[in-house]
């Protein structure tokens, strides 16, 4: 019976950790790689900004194959060459 207590919440914790990161790589396939550009062009280092806006073009590339996840790889990849993370970026808030 112990057991049972034990073993539940254990499978909710694993099925929480599991669905984690596919929850941190929700990219909007729209907006995202904008934001990235906007950076790219304030940033002074310009083979920083060159490498980040290949890196956006080919996430645009796989946002149009249907590619999301990887997409979001290379959207992630291409703001910490900016000097910020994705989620910093996804996380501020926007002018309406």
């Amino acid at each position: 019976m112990t057991s049972r207590f034990l073993i539940v919440p254990a499978i909710f914790a694993i099925a929480a950790a599991a669905a984690a990161p596919a929850m941190a790589a929700d990219t909007n396939c729209a907006t995202t790689p904008a934001q990235i550009r906007t950076l790219a062009a304030t940033n002074s280092d310009a083979d920083s900004a060159r490498k980040a806006l290949t890196l956006v073009n080919v996430g645009e590339q796989l946002c149009g194959a249907g590619a999301r996840s990887e997409a979001s790889k290379k959207f992630s990849a291409a703001a910490k060459l900016l000097g910020t993370n994705l989620a910093a970026m996804n996380a501020a808030p926007t002018a309406q």
